[in-house]
């Protein structure tokens, strides 16, 4: 077992990876090196106890990978190869990328599909986010009024992030003591 945070993300762009950046330095030592989920294996990944996971929402609500018109692998390819796995034990915490202007409909959906694939091997989800602050009108990550992970809108709400990221990481701190 890895003791570190395991840090993992899928990226286009590359503002998820930026973000998941953010979050490591943040832990400082705590923290394993944010890696790319198209460079890690499923037994690097099951590796950590505690998981901190990105992902951005494409077009209708999916998650990044080929059929969203990446040229690389991503998440959409990466969890079916955890079907199966026992991640009991383990804690996972997830933070999701949106637009909530222009895809306000869908907003941070992929959240709910990485939520989804841990939660079916055995993992406890933590880090639930509540949707005040937020402008979109619907949200398949929600459940109970709540995010299933940290929404970040790096386009219209780019100066609330860095402050969003502290609060949710103190709360990760207590989630985690329990």
């Amino acid at each position: 077992m890895n003791a570190k945070i395991g840090i993992y993300f899928g990226t286009d762009t590359g503002r998820t990876r930026r973000v998941a950046k953010q979050i490591a330095q943040k832990l400082g030592e705590r923290a394993a090196t944010p890696l790319n989920i198209n460079r890690v294996s499923v037994e690097q990944f099951l590796a950590h106890e505690v998981l901190i996971l990105g992902t951005p929402t494409y077009g209708d609500g999916e998650l990044p990978g080929l059929s969203a018109g990446l040229a690389l692998e991503s998440w959409e390819e990466f969890l079916p190869r955890l079907q199966g796995r026992d991640m009991a034990g383990k804690t996972v915490a997830l933070f999701g990328l949106g637009e909530q202007e222009k895809y306000g409909g869908e907003f941070v959906d992929g959240l709910i599909l990485l939520h989804d694939a841990v939660l079916a091997c055995g993992a406890r989800v933590i880090g639930a986010w509540p949707a005040e602050g937020y402008r979109f009108k619907a949200s398949q990550a929600l459940i109970d009024g709540r995010f299933v992970g940290l929404a970040l809108d790096q386009v219209s709400q780019t100066a609330l992030s860095e402050d969003r990221i502290d609060a949710w990481l103190a709360q990760l701190d207590g989630e985690l003591k329990s």
